[in-house]
């Protein structure tokens, strides 16, 4: 799968039925070696989206449980 099909996707938490964000607003820790995805970084907004506040949320590539046409759902 190629990141341009995962971009745009709503990330949901199943366990705490939260949306965490959008990928394509997240950033992503690459193995250096294999070039394969290790996790997604998204970044804590507030003031209605413009200004990043804190630590982001870090999501390893192992707790997602489905991709699918318009949501990546996680279970951490």
């Amino acid at each position: 799968m190629r990141y341009k099909d995962l971009s745009g996707k709503e990330i949901v938490n199943v366990k705490k039925g939260a949306r965490l964000g959008v990928l394509g607003q997240t950033d992503l820790e690459l193995n250096e070696k294999t070039g394969q995805i290790e996790s997604f970084l998204i970044p804590n907004y507030s003031w209605f989206g413009l200004k990043k506040e804190g630590e982001s949320i870090r999501i390893d590539w192992q707790d997602i449980k489905k991709i699918g046409e318009d949501m990546i759902i996680i279970e951490s």
